[in-house]
Order: C-alpha cells, then sequence, then structure tokens
C-alpha cells in the first residue's frame, strides 16, 4: 500500500482536531515496522481503536518495497507510476466518449498501455536495473 494513501485512510478515522498530530505520528511510524507497531499500542492506549485497528490491518502491505534493493525503495513505496497510467486511459478513452462495444474499449486500453510501455522501454529510466541487482 502506498504510504500517502495508508495516512488518508487512517486520517478518515481520527477526529479533526487530532489530524496534524496523528498525521505527524504516523509519518515517523512509517520508518520501521517497530516504531508502526509501537504507534499502535499508543493509539489503543489514548482510545483511539479504529485508527490502531487500521494501522494493523495495513502494517505488512506498508512495508513489501522493503524487499527490494534499496535504492529503489523511493520510487516503489509510493503508487505514483499507477495513478499516472490510470489518468493517461482515463483521459484517452474520454475523448471517444461511448465505446461501440467492450472489445473496442479493450483494444484502445491495451494500445494505450502499449505505447506507455515501448515509451519507458526506450526512454525514460524509472529503475537502475543492473544484472544481480536483485
Amino acid at each position: 500500500m502506498c504510504h500517502v494513501h495508508f495516512v488518508r485512510d487512517v486520517l478518515r478515522k481520527v477526529p479533526k482536531k487530532r489530524w496534524k498530530e496523528i498525521s505527524q505520528r504516523l509519518k515517523e511510524a512509517l520508518k520501521s515496522v517497530e516504531d508502526m507497531r509501537r504507534l499502535i499500542q499508543e493509539l489503543e492506549g489514548e482510545g483511539l481503536k479504529r485508527v490502531a485497528s487500521t494501522c494493523e490491518r495495513y502494517i505488512y502491505d506498508l512495508y513489501n518495497y522493503q524487499s527490494f534493493p534499496e535504492r529503489h525503495w523511493r520510487r516503489i513505496k509510493a503508487t505514483n507510476i499507477l495513478e499516472r497510467v490510470n489518468k493517461e486511459l482515463k483521459r484517452r478513452s474520454r475523448v471517444v466518449g461511448a465505446f461501440p462495444n467492450e472489445r473496442s474499449l479493450i483494444r484502445l486500453a491495451v494500445a494505450i498501455l502499449i505505447d506507455i510501455n515501448e515509451e519507458w522501454l526506450t526512454g525514460r529510466r524509472y529503475l537502475e536495473m543492473e544484472e544481480n541487482s536483485l
């Protein structure tokens, strides 16, 4: 799970007057699993059981990115690239408006995804991959 979306989901369960405080504590706790577990216990002690249970539910998803090389963490701990792809799909499909059938929608989506893939393969480097890096 993306850290930004995690914080947003947790803050939905926090009283507004405590948003700033809890937001800061969450950002600090995102550094390690141990810090997050400590925060969960503190939140339960403060009577914020819904907030603590939300943190507990996502705790393993938050740190999946750490199984990859550390030089990639900054890029893969967020869902920015997926959000960009979804935004491009939406932007280009809105131009068409109504599709005659499901297959035409799928054809357009696949063409867009192929185009994005080719752009990333030939031009941009999102992650520096070396042999034996994983």
